[in-house]
């Protein structure tokens, strides 16, 4: 039953069943429940051309969507796209295939200068400032990662001493309004890192009931009175790791 309201996006409809669902596009499921979706081409490029892995299947569409599989375990892995529509829509078509323990990497905008590049945020939760979420869940001011998953995320890296930060990442529609007011305002609110797809995802794994869990690194600075680079898409051996780590993580789940 939909719940009206004046604006349209807070209007939620709890019906599990839409006009048109993920099922109706699966001809068959993978053989493999796990997924890594990553964010760095490059590293993609470099695990086709040291035969790391191998194009499972192709998602056919307007954008059509690659599925690769590790050839040394039974993992799949798929490049993202950016923000929630895509992203966690195509997570959506793809739990439909079968796929129930996810693992995210990527990178955002630190909210907070002291925050280094490469360092990891495993995400507990996001601020949802975007549309897609509330497609899922009912209208709530923030979203949280399933406890249980994060604890096998942060036990693991805690065992292997990888260091880690651990909290919220603001989720944004648009990535040209990110003002100095709002920034400030998220940050009071407790987000550590600016990103595109973090609500969208959590939603999805939350209304269809599998494991999701993300890390993402510091990347840009958004946090200063000039926004800086600090060439943070040139970190191949930061994105490359955070890839082999999520491997390993997607495991445990």
């Amino acid at each position: 039953m939909i719940a009206k309201s004046k604006y349209p996006i807070s209007e939620f409809d709890d019906n599990r069943v839409a006009k048109l669902n993920p099922t109706s596009f699966v001809d068959r499921p993978f053989e493999t429940d796990k997924l890594i979706i990553t964010f760095f081409p490059e590293v993609m490029e470099r695990l086709v051309s040291k035969g790391n892995i191998a194009l499972e299947r192709t998602i056919r569409g307007e954008n059509p969507v690659l599925i690769y599989r590790f050839l040394d375990d039974d993992v799949l892995i798929t490049l993202g796209q950016v923000g929630c529509p895509a992203c966690a829509g195509n997570l959506d078509l793809l739990n439909a295939m079968g796929i129930t323990k996810v693992m995210f990497c990527g990178g955002g905008g630190v909210l907070d200068k002291n925050i280094e590049v490469g360092q990891i945020l495993v995400v507990e939760g996001a601020i949802r400032d975007e549309g897609f979420s509330y497609h899922y869940i009912e209208p709530s001011r923030y979203i949280f990662t399933n406890p249980e998953t994060t604890e096998k995320i942060t036990r693991y890296l805690e065992k292997n001493s990888i260091p880690f930060l651990r909290g919220l990442t603001w989720t944004t529609d648009a990535i040209f309004r990110e003002t100095a007011d709002r920034i400030a305002r998220r940050k009071e609110e407790g987000a550590k890192i600016v990103e595109m797809e973090q609500a969208g995802c959590i939603a999805v794994s939350q209304f269809r009931g599998f494991e999701y869990g993300a890390l993402i690194y510091g990347g840009d600075d958004v946090s200063q009175d000039e926004w800086s680079d600090r060439g943070w898409r040139s970190r191949e051996g930061i994105r490359y790791d955070l890839v082999t780590l999520c491997k390993k993580l997607v495991a445990i789940l």
